[in-house]
């Protein structure tokens, strides 16, 4: 996403008002974080989609004239494998889907495909609106474009088959963006905020927050404190390691939650 406008810098801070009543009205558990280990991040990489599979990252990055995917080595940060996807198109998040790996842009309303391996294009997609993250179980993958909505897609077609509304305490969720599939719950960024919601996938119902307040450089240490915000999701199932960042943060961070904090 690019500079944010007026009602997107609104809308988190609305957000981040009202948490702190949700939390106390229902209960929602708002959880802490503990830094296991910090890796090196490229600090180049406006951070849209990342996951973590045999060992490896992969990282989509944004901007026109500077989208890539890539594949990291996670010890050193070092970029192992990159392809770059031309202008116009903005990049936005990927997932793998057994052998390939499927990439959204941000506004083109079209996705691509490639070879996991090699990523070599095999093909192309289309949809309506934005494109924002993406991940997946082992049925479904799963789509935000920065409403409440989180769309269903079938792996093998992409076209969508249903839809998540989220919500917290009953009211919507919006700018939902980096997706990671945690343990049977989808673990999304809020943009511009410094909240993971956990979201229960049968009802929307966010379940949990993380709050990762003060993770990562302070907006002064930043080139561009209104956009290096926290984005970036992963997880290790077999290791049972999570990991996070933020657009073009110096450092990726293996993080255990703490908590909960007792509802006030």
């Amino acid at each position: 996403m690019k500079l944010p406008t007026l009602p997107a810098l609104i809308a988190p801070l609305l957000l981040a008002l009202s948490l702190p009543a949700c939390a106390s009205r229902a209960a929602v558990p708002v959880y802490g974080y503990r830094v296991v280990h910090s890796y090196p991040h490229d600090t180049s990489a406006y951070t849209e989609g990342l996951f973590y599979r045999d060992g490896f990252l992969y990282e989509s990055t944004g901007n026109v004239g500077a989208s890539t995917i890539r594949k990291v080595d996670l010890a050193t940060g070092q970029v192992l494998q990159q392809r770059e996807l031309p202008p116009p198109d903005y990049g936005e998040g990927i997932v793998a889907w057994r052998n390939q790996l499927v990439e959204l842009t941000w506004q083109s309303q079209k996705g691509y495909t490639y070879d996991l391996d090699s990523f070599r294009p095999t093909g192309s997609f289309r949809y309506p609106g934005e494109g924002w993250a993406l991940t997946a179980d082992d049925r479904h993958i799963y789509m935000s474009d920065g409403t409440p909505t989180i769309r269903v897609l079938d792996p093998q077609t992409l076209s969508q088959v249903s839809a998540i509304f989220v919500t917290a305490d009953g009211n919507p969720v919006q700018n939902l963006n980096e997706l990671e599939w945690v343990k049977g719950q989808l673990y999304a960024n809020v943009w511009l905020t410094s909240r993971i919601a956990r979201i229960d996938p049968a009802s929307g119902n966010v379940v949990g927050w993380i709050d990762l307040t003060d993770l990562g450089p302070k907006p002064e240490e930043t080139a561009d404190p209104a956009n290096d915000v926290l984005n970036g999701i992963a997880w290790d199932a077999k290791g049972q390691r999570l990991f996070v960042t933020g657009k073009r943060w110096p450092k990726i961070y293996e993080i255990q939650l703490t908590g909960p904090k007792s509802p006030r």
